[in-house]
């Protein structure tokens, strides 16, 4: 970022719900970020909508109109890079990325999973988590890399799942969550305060966080 707000490309394949959560952030004057593009596999994803009424850009790279993975990714880069992306944020965007894509990104591509990764990868995580008798669910946001939900994490939350929750309360509680770390993990790298050492995420000089927000610490100074 040369000076001036991260430019983000935000992709997605629903609603949008963590989208409008950083539409709101970024609609403040003194968020470190802006969102230059949002991009949907899907013609009917609601979260267009969201984007749309928000005057942002917006463009649909539908996959099923490509013959393969890297051919629907080629032309999903190009789009990002139009844009002048300097972050990707995945934000419900239901297509697994290939190697050369991530790789091609690396340290620039974010994404938050509806639990506390590394436990509960892939999809399900509230019924696994209530099934599995953990006593606490939450989410994360994290650094991308090829293997599913795998990666630096950047900020999570923790969230108590109570006796009589089913997947619908845990899972709701779980998003509100999501709404308050997503724009802070944005934030924080949006401010240079994140920097990735091997595969863990460190965060610098953090005064403030939300209640039940767990930010990787730096380390001991010496």
């Amino acid at each position: 970022m040369a000076g001036g707000r991260l430019k983000v490309t935000v992709l997605i394949s629903g609603r949008g719900s963590n989208l409008q959560a950083l539409i709101d952030a970024c609609a403040k004057a003194d968020f470190p970020a802006e969102i230059v593009r949002v991009i949907s596999n899907e013609a009917d994803a609601g979260g267009l909508d969201k984007a749309a009424e928000a005057g942002l850009p917006t463009a649909v790279v539908p996959h099923r109109d490509h013959p393969d993975r890297p051919a629907f990714e080629a032309e999903l880069d190009k789009e990002i890079r139009a844009a002048g992306t300097e972050l990707i944020a995945l934000a419900g965007f239901m297509r697994l990325l290939t190697e050369g894509f991530v790789d091609a990104w690396r340290d620039q591509l974010i994404n938050i999973h509806p639990s506390l990764l590394p436990a509960f990868k892939g999809l399900h995580t509230h019924e696994r988590a209530i099934d599995a008798g953990v006593r606490f669910s939450g989410c994360t946001v994290h650094y991308v890399r090829p293997a599913m939900d795998e990666g630096p994490i950047i900020v999570q939350a923790t969230v108590p799942i109570l006796a009589d929750d089913d997947a619908n309360s845990l899972g709701a509680r779980v998003l509100t969550q999501e709404h308050l770390i997503y724009p802070l993990a944005l934030r924080l790298i949006g401010e240079g305060k994140v920097r990735v050492d091997g595969e863990r995420a460190i965060v610098d000089e953090v005064t403030d966080q939300p209640t039940g927000a767990t930010i990787n610490p730096s380390p001991p100074k010496v």
